[in-house]
């Protein structure tokens, strides 16, 4: 049961490679006590890697650089990414640029993913969890307003759907934690059996 990983996990020393405050709120569900290490990677895209393939190859990216230090420590590397019409929507640059993907967003659905890279031991287990989100649509007005308020711009897809961001959204369709940002229900199903592999 996921459930009693928490107590599982206690055993571990355990690193999320990421300097997100969502994701470390998110950890706190299924992990006790672990520890915060940012990775100091270049996040560009190389070519060839497609839409659906993007979050996870970030996570993974991630997670070996910090696993390739501390191969005794479980490490937990994530990266979330919005995709509309197979097109990447990242953090925005500036005000412009979220107010230019929150027009593209308005009124239609689209998807985001988390891709969650685990490492122990030199080995790893590399997942993406997918979740639909449809938007209202949105004025001029709601736009402006929205970027003025600052949230849109540390976030994937220039919004934040545990903040004012939630006004925005019309549904979900898929896990809720995994467009804050974590998905740590699909973690909790994994983790246990990828740990008790490692450990063989």
């Amino acid at each position: 049961m996921s459930l009693t990983i928490r107590e599982t996990l206690r055993e571990y020393d355990v690193i999320l490679a990421s300097s997100s405050p969502r994701r470390k709120e998110l950890l706190n569900l299924l992990c006790p006590t672990f520890r915060v290490i940012p990775p100091d990677v270049d996040e560009k895209l190389p070519a060839g890697v497609s839409s659906t393939q993007a979050a996870e190859f970030l996570s993974d990216l991630k997670c070996r650089y910090i696993a390739d230090i501390y191969e005794n420590s479980v490490v937990i590397g994530c990266d979330t990414i919005v995709v509309l019409d197979n097109a990447i929507f990242g953090k925005p640059l500036n005000e412009e640029d979220a107010a230019r993907m929150l027009r593209a967003l308005s009124g239609r659905t689209h998807t985001v993913i988390s891709g969650v890279t685990i490492g122990y031991k030199k080995k790893y287990l590399s997942f993406s969890a997918a979740t639909k989100v449809t938007f209202h649509q949105l004025s001029e007005e709601d736009i402006n307003a929205y970027c003025r308020s600052g949230e849109p711009l540390d976030k994937a897809g220039a919004y934040g759907i545990q903040g004012l961001g939630s006004l925005l959204v019309k549904g979900i369709e898929g896990e809720y934690y995994n467009v804050v940002g974590l998905p740590v229900s699909e973690i909790a199903q994994r983790i246990g059996d990828f740990l008790a592999m490692c450990n063989e």
